[in-house]
């Protein structure tokens, strides 16, 4: 079975993460979309909401189950038998962290990474981008997946006080 990961904070999940996740879904057997802990980041939802969100906007895609993890991408892709993470990139400044860390899961276990160009209407989303729309109170509807929008700006909206 060929099992990829699509890895990643998605705090929250945008239709350019699904974009991703969709189109691997595609190829691989099986797509494991692995909810990272950044330690670098302080996050707006919990490791176990981000899963949760991931979950139902993947409902409808058989073959995509979602986890989480606290570890090295590699030690949790020997664990689950995946050889490749597929990774999203919207800009050539994605691609040099994403080649050095591509660099490192190959010396570490010889894991391959598979980069993936967002789609054209998607090169400018980010969740950091959501996130700062939502605070504002405005309409985030054409960047989250439909079925999460009202949850995501429920948690992300600063309403004046």
């Amino acid at each position: 079975m060929n099992i990829a990961l699509c890895p990643g904070s998605y705090d929250p999940v945008t239709l350019g993460h699904m974009d991703i996740i969709r189109r691997s879904a595609k190829i691989f057997d099986k797509v494991i979309v692995l909810v990272l802990v950044n330690r670098a980041k302080v996050p707006s939802f919990s490791v176990q909401e981000r899963v949760e969100l991931i979950r139902r906007a993947t409902a409808n895609m058989p073959n995509v189950s979602v986890d989480s993890s606290e570890g090295l991408l590699v030690d949790y892709a020997k664990e689950h038998g995946a050889h490749v993470a597929v990774k999203g990139l919207r800009a050539v400044t994605d691609f040099e962290y994403e080649f050095q860390q591509a660099l490192i899961n190959k010396k570490l276990e010889d894991m391959e990474t598979m980069f993936m160009s967002c789609a054209p209407q998607y090169m400018y989303l980010s969740s950091s981008m959501v996130k700062q729309i939502a605070a504002e109170g405005r309409d985030i509807a054409e960047f989250v997946p439909p079925e999460l929008c009202e949850e995501i700006m429920e948690r992300l909206y600063k309403q004046p006080e």
